[in-house]
């Protein structure tokens, strides 16, 4: 079977936060609202005066910086004694999967607004758990995508350009893995085949992002937002959350799941390790020059690490980089979305010379 998931409705634009009500009230008209911290008062007078003028209730609550199973317990717990119909997220990604996670289990409809454009988890029916020490749980496979999707233009823009950057990233590798993992007719993230559509859409995030993501970088560094901005939110967010969804993840992701181990690397973004990981999935498939050059030449301008000195190793240890190799090969990750056997030795080869390729290339 193949599939196609998407979020109900999916809306981007400005001043969103202060018409929130407007896009939970068909859903539910008592609101449990997750908060980063950082937005928490303004969410509260923006988003509370549209609800309160609405008709609606709300309780807003401060998300407690990790997403532990014991935190969304709590969450489902006071969401009950609240009355709560609806839950609504406002933050970054784990803020956001919290309130997905406490929504399923609460058996209601969810509303999820990100903070930051940094990767394409807003739009997908997946949490990722981890424990108190911060260190990984699991994975949460929901069985829908949240009911609405609100990404604000002036909110997301107005985060540090470096998430935007790493947004750019992530959604970078969108269109290599969902072909590969079409042509090895591999599995999606919704645990079935691979779709036209999902192929599609992720190629349609690609081209958006080649046309407008150097032009939306330097607005973003001004702080500003433009229609470029605007294209380059909708392919980070939406085209590659469903477009990796719909059409499936490959190496680059599982060579970035690899690389979490590696202690140097703990201060990198998400998207930051992606892009290199897609680099060697380039690589292991021997693209072609013109296309790999695309993506290389892409990654300078909006001013992504490029090699791997640049995401912060500072001495290449190969007995490490073996295991990034072996973890990225291990059974149940998306490797086995290529469309031919790959090995550690693949790997381990494939990431040496994507970095030597990837010096070549620096200023």
């Amino acid at each position: 079977m193949k599939s196609i998931t998407s979020p109900k409705k999916f809306i981007i634009g400005q001043n969103l936060l202060a018409s929130l009500n407007d896009y939970m009230k068909n859903f539910g008209d008592h609101a449990y609202i997750i908060c980063d911290e950082f937005i928490l008062e303004r969410a509260k007078q923006e988003a509370g005066q549209s609800i309160e003028a609405g008709g609606n209730k709300s309780v807003f609550v401060k998300f407690n910086y990790e997403i532990t199973k014991d935190e969304i317990n709590q969450h489902r717990e006071a969401s009950r004694q609240n009355g709560a119909n609806i839950i609504v997220g406002i933050g970054g990604g784990k803020t956001l999967d919290t309130a997905k996670a406490t929504a399923y289990y609460e058996k209601l409809p969810v509303v999820i607004f990100p903070t930051i454009a940094s990767t394409d988890a807003p739009c997908t029916a997946l949490a990722v758990i981890y424990k108190k020490d911060g260190s990984f749980d699991e994975y949460l496979f929901l069985p829908s995508n949240p009911d609405v999707v609100l990404a604000d233009t002036g909110i997301l823009s107005a985060a540090p350009s470096r998430f935007f950057a790493a947004g750019i990233g992530d959604a970078l590798a969108t269109y290599f893995e969902a072909r590969a993992c079409y042509q090895a007719f591999g599995d999606n993230l919704a645990l079935m085949k691979p779709s036209l559509t999902g192929l599609g859409l992720s190629r349609m995030c690609y081209d958006s992002l080649l046309e407008n993501a150097v032009k939306a970088k330097k607005a973003v560094d001004q702080g500003i937002t433009t229609r470029a901005v605007e294209a380059t939110i909708e392919a980070t967010i939406y085209l590659s959350g469903v477009g990796a969804e719909s059409g499936g993840l490959a190496a680059a992701h599982a060579i970035h799941n690899g690389m979490t181990a590696v202690e140097s690397l703990h201060k990198a973004q998400h998207g930051e390790k992606v892009t290199f990981g897609l680099l060697a999935q380039l690589v292991l498939e021997n693209a072609p020059k013109e296309e790999l050059e695309t993506v290389i030449q892409l990654v300078k301008d909006v001013g992504l690490p490029l090699t791997l000195k640049d995401l912060g190793v500072k001495e290449f240890k190969e007995e490490e980089w073996r295991k990034v190799a072996a973890d990225a090969c291990a059974e149940g990750d998306t490797m086995g979305n290529m469309p031919f056997s790959v090995t550690p030795d693949d790997v381990y080869n494939a990431i040496v010379a994507a970095n030597a390729i990837a010096e070549s290339y620096h200023d």
